[in-house]
């Protein structure tokens, strides 16, 4: 096994196949459980524990930052708080999870998209890496709505994982997959991915950029 994991991640760091090859030799690359052990043999760390755990330990100061924004960021910000109505967890990992690229000044629109069940393959046309919201038929399209039917992960246009029941799953399922397919975050949300990695699960070396450390400043206050 390790052998194969050793074999198969060379050729992913050295060749850089697409997506669309990746998925036909490697389907199980593309399951849960098997994100969640190549991120653990890549980087030493248990992918869920760390991502769940370390936005809810920031997550009440972070809701706190959402609440205190003003004027356009502070309007959209508004509709997402608006949409949560429980403090269970995956309601506030969503919130938190929607907030962050809205106050590091990411391009979330670009990032998170709605379709339906029906829609086919065309729509995915353009979409290099993203989250796809999956609404029923006839619901009126709002990429901020918080919580769809269902979500997919899009990469390539191709759609690489799907029927994931919530946001924050999707998200950390979308954050495994870019170690274990050596992928650069998407970049209409760059910002959001650097803080998840450098901030909230502490890896890497480099150097904070301005915006990321003030919020992380914010953290600590």
């Amino acid at each position: 096994m390790e052998l194969t994991f050793a074999l198969r991640r060379k050729e992913v760091v050295d060749s850089v196949p697409a997506i669309s090859e990746m998925l036909e030799r490697w389907p199980a690359l593309f399951t849960e459980d098997q994100v969640c052990m190549e991120f653990n043999r890549i980087v030493g760390k248990n992918l869920k524990k760390e991502f769940y755990g370390n936005i809810d330990k920031h997550s009440s100061c972070l809701i706190d930052i959402l609440r205190s924004k003003r004027g356009n960021i502070g309007h959209v910000l508004t509709e997402l708080l608006q949409q949560t109505k429980t403090a269970e967890p995956t309601d506030i990992r969503t919130l938190v999870l929607r907030g962050l690229p809205v106050i590091l000044g990411d391009k979330h629109k670009d990032f998170f998209k709605q379709g339906f069940d029906s829609d086919d393959d065309d729509s995915l046309c353009n979409i290099d890496i993203g989250i796809l919201l999956v609404e029923p038929e006839g619901t009126v399209p709002n990429s901020s709505h918080l919580n769809p039917t269902s979500l997919k992960i899009i990469i390539e246009e191709q759609v690489v994982m799907d029927k994931i029941e919530d946001l924050p799953k999707a998200m950390c399922l979308l954050f495994g997959l870019s170690y274990a397919l050596h992928l650069n975050y998407p970049k209409s949300m760059k910002a959001t991915f650097q803080f998840i990695q450098q901030v909230l699960l502490e890896l890497g070396h480099n150097e904070l950029k301005p915006k990321l450390q003030s919020l992380k400043n914010q953290l600590v206050m």
